[in-house]
């Protein structure tokens, strides 16, 4: 079971959100049901399904199955969701679709058996845990910090998305230390961070950069934590 919810897993991490881009959103926001782009969406999804489940045949009730709770899913969250990127949302619409996948794996392998098959699969693992620590980290952190907004610098101060990038970078460091069990060396990472940023937090107003800066720096890391220990924890089921 454990390897189908990976496989569906994966496919929903890529469709939702590497494959999903922010124009896509809005227009889903705008127009509803009548956006082409919420159609695309659900079809995006089903092709990575039926990719990732190597055309297999026995798992088209399956593939049918999320890409209609996903479609209703989708229609729920636009219809009543009052703010965009709202965090709780977010949050919902998230939990509605693993516990679908979930469902939806369970009703394949609804013994625990098959927790033990496909040893040689742990690449559909690392595949995902990856893709939660970069691109879904970096969506996580940005909807749960979308209540708070700094008048500090300009657009043209900072280069293009640079914090988004540094976070994924800095996320996909503390991943690979936490894997291979190098626990100091995320305390190194840290502490340089700290000492690059320390002139901006010597500017005015700095206590709500500070704040700011730790709020996001500390969620970037316990994703990051969170993730890799998932990953060791499963990977030795597998």
């Amino acid at each position: 079971m454990i390897v189908l919810v990976i496989t569906f897993l994966l496919a929903h991490l890529l469709g939702d959100f590497v494959l999903q881009p922010a124009s896509w959103v809005a227009h889903k926001n705008t127009y509803k049901v009548a956006s082409k782009f919420l159609y695309i969406h659900v079809l995006v999804h089903a092709l990575l399904l039926v990719v990732l489940l190597k055309f297999d045949t026995q798992y088209w009730v399956g593939i049918l199955t999320i890409c209609l709770g996903h479609y209703g899913i989708d229609i729920l969250k636009i219809y009543t969701q009052k703010q965009e990127a709202s965090p709780k949302a977010f949050i919902v619409d998230q939990l509605a679709h693993l516990v679908l996948i979930i469902g939806v794996a369970y009703a394949y392998y609804p013994t625990s058996d098959i927790w033990f098959l496909f040893k040689s699969e742990k690449w559909l693992l690392s595949i995902t845990s990856l893709i939660l620590v970069s691109q879904v980290g970096a969506i996580v952190i940005r909807v749960l910090m979308s209540s708070w907004k700094l008048e500090e610098d300009s657009a043209n101060e900072s280069l293009k998305n640079a914090g988004m990038y540094i976070g994924i970078v800095e996320r996909l460091m503390i991943f690979g230390f936490v894997v291979f069990d190098q626990w100091a060396a995320i305390g190194w990472l840290i502490a340089a961070k700290s000492i690059f940023r320390f002139s901006d937090l010597s500017r005015a107003k700095d206590r709500k950069l500070t704040e700011y800066m730790i709020i996001g720096t500390l969620l970037s890391v316990a994703i990051a934590i969170s993730v890799g220990l998932l990953h060791n924890y499963i990977g030795s089921l597998l």
